[in-house]
């Protein structure tokens, strides 16, 4: 069973509604952020495709997974799984170490695979229509990566660079694929953990719209 089959039994989302183009000369922040370019060739970058500059950081794996489990453990749904399942599912990820200043993964790509951070800082960043670059934040210790492009198909929102050395565990879409057809309880608590990071992150970037909006001038409509 694919991810889109598993997450389609709990939820049907509503059909979306269509996206005005966007003006060539419009490089508002908010205007510009989610916009799907439906102009651009998408660039594929899977997990597969990536040994060169990715997957050659190789981290030992028996101190990934202790790292991963210990940080399944800290969720109390996860805890209840227990410690032999957790092992389990750890072992199914890759783990990387990757030096400060390597690009992850480059916006608008479509990638198949997002990566939990173990350890170190990594810079999320959204280029605008005008070339400028805006920071969007830093992923920690315990967040997640790219979880998007792997839930929903869809291109990278943003490009991703270490700002530190860091460690990251990586689960590429095959993979989960095959935790839903041979382990479907870990793979729905494995969901599970995702979404409430994908909540969490969703919530403060709410806080952060609505203080940056809060600053803006009060500006009154004219007739027309």
């Amino acid at each position: 069973m694919t991810v889109g089959g598993f997450l389609l039994r709990w939820w049907r989302p509503a059909k979306p509604k269509p996206v005005a183009r966007q003006r060539a000369d419009d490089s508002g922040f908010y205007a510009t952020q989610f916009v799907d370019r439906h102009d651009e060739a998408r660039r594929v970058a899977s997990w597969k495709q990536r040994p060169a500059d990715l997957r050659e950081g190789k981290h030992d794996e028996s101190s990934g997974i202790t790292a991963m489990v210990r940080l399944f453990s800290q969720d109390r749904a996860m805890a209840a799984l227990g410690a032999q399942p957790l092992q389990v599912l750890a072992s199914h990820l890759e783990y990387v170490e990757l030096d400060a200043g390597k690009r992850i993964f480059n916006q608008d790509e479509q990638g198949d695979f997002l990566m939990i951070v173990l350890q170190g800082a990594v810079a999320e960043e959204r280029a605008q229509p005008s070339g400028i670059k805006v920071r969007l934040g830093e992923v920690r210790a315990g967040e997640v990566l790219g979880e998007l492009s792997v839930l929903d198909g869809g291109t990278r929102l943003c490009s991703c660079t270490a700002l530190t050395p860091v460690h990251l565990a990586v689960l590429a879409q095959p993979t989960l694929d095959r935790l839903l057809e041979e382990e479907p309880r870990l793979a729905a608590a494995l969901l599970g953990w995702l979404a409430k990071r994908l909540s969490l992150r969703l919530r403060q970037v709410s806080a952060r719209v609505s203080v940056l909006l809060s600053r803006m001038p009060a500006t009154t409509e004219q007739p027309r």
